[in-house]
């Protein structure tokens, strides 16, 4: 099977990171894989480590006249079986061909986009049921979840404080990192490590002054030792307004800690309340603030819910049972099999 992966996105973020670990999921599986992406010397690097040989394109605004046509040619000469487009731009860049066009969608995104694409793939299901309802055929969107690496065993990274909460992602309103500290201000005893970089760090500081809790935060900007932060952390908070999905969620799992969730539409689909994770009402401080407070109060419950979660990533998010889904889905929608 020839797939190329189209990822038009970001330096930094989840799709960003999950784009990269299936196309070496499905290069070490035994597949044909051409990623084509953004210019990022970074992410080129890692692929190429891998033994892939990605191809880097423009991928700019309404005025790019360029990437399309080299794009189109990238294409023609690997000559894939399928294309996946990834997100809003890439499947707006990505041409019709011979080959099968999958749009990936990890959130609601305007459909407009994804006109010429054959078929669309959604990481829940409730962005699956949300692709139907407006009015894509339901043989044409399938569900295929995220993976992320098996963080067990890390050796930890030193967090202060006597109870360590993490919480990490990008810092936009969006991930709720000021009702985080919030709920920090209602714990005492708690120190706070967040590990993301982006446009509010500037207003999510002065927050912390504002609450009196800046010398109980720490901000560590963007870091790529994720399983050792979070094998250094007590509690895991995943404090977001929107959360399509939840790769953090996921990869709290994978390292065996104790999750608290405000419950957007990720979580919730991911979390069952009180054994894999506890939910809290989304923008609820005192909430998030009274879960933690409960998970400090009883390691043992902590622990047991822990270990849930490390139960349900092995079962369904790990490496090799995501790989042979889209694996499966790969081959049936190639134009082989259709014409079959």
């Amino acid at each position: 099977m020839k797939v190329a992966q189209v990822m038009a996105g970001a330096r930094h973020g989840g799709a960003e990171a999950f784009f990269e670990r299936l196309c070496l999921g499905l290069h070490a599986a035994g597949e044909d894989v051409l990623p084509v992406i953004r210019r990022d010397d970074e992410r080129a690097a890692r692929l190429r480590e891998a033994g892939l040989a990605p191809v880097e394109l423009g991928f700019g605004g309404a005025l790019d006249i360029l990437t399309g046509p080299r794009l189109k040619r990238a294409l023609a000469g690997f000559a894939p079986d399928v294309v996946v487009a990834w997100m809003n731009r890439a499947a707006r860049f990505a041409p019709k061909g011979p080959w099968t066009l999958v749009g990936r969608l990890g959130g609601y995104y305007d459909l407009k986009y994804y006109r010429r694409c054959d078929h669309l793939a959604g990481n829940t299901r409730d962005i699956v049921r949300w692709i139907v309802a407006q009015g894509w055929p339901a043989a044409r969107v399938h569900h295929l979840p995220n993976f992320v690496d098996d963080l067990a065993g890390n050796a930890p990274a030193h967090l202060p404080g006597a109870q360590r909460l993490l919480a990490m992602g990008r810092l936009h309103r969006n991930k709720g990192f000021d009702v985080a500290l919030r709920a920090l201000a209602l714990l005492p005893g708690a120190h706070l490590s967040i590990a993301g970089e982006g446009p509010e760090r500037a207003a999510l500081e002065s927050l912390a002054r504002e609450l009196g809790v800046a010398d109980r935060v720490a901000f560590l900007g963007w870091r790529r030792d994720v399983g050792a932060l979070l094998a250094g952390c007590d509690i895991f908070l995943c404090s977001s307004r929107h959360e399509p999905l939840g790769n953090i969620v996921l990869e709290a799992w994978s390292a065996g800690r104790p999750v608290v969730a405000a419950a957007a539409q990720g979580p919730s689909e991911l979390i069952e309340d009180g054994e894999t994770g506890l939910l809290v009402p989304p923008e609820d401080a005192a909430a998030l603030a009274q879960a933690v407070g409960a998970l400090l109060a009883d390691p043992q419950r902590a622990a047991r819910i822990a270990q849930a979660g490390r139960e349900a990533f092995a079962r369904d998010f790990a490496e090799a049972a995501v790989v042979a889904r889209w694996r499966g889905f790969l081959a049936a929608v190639a134009p082989a099999a259709r014409a079959a």
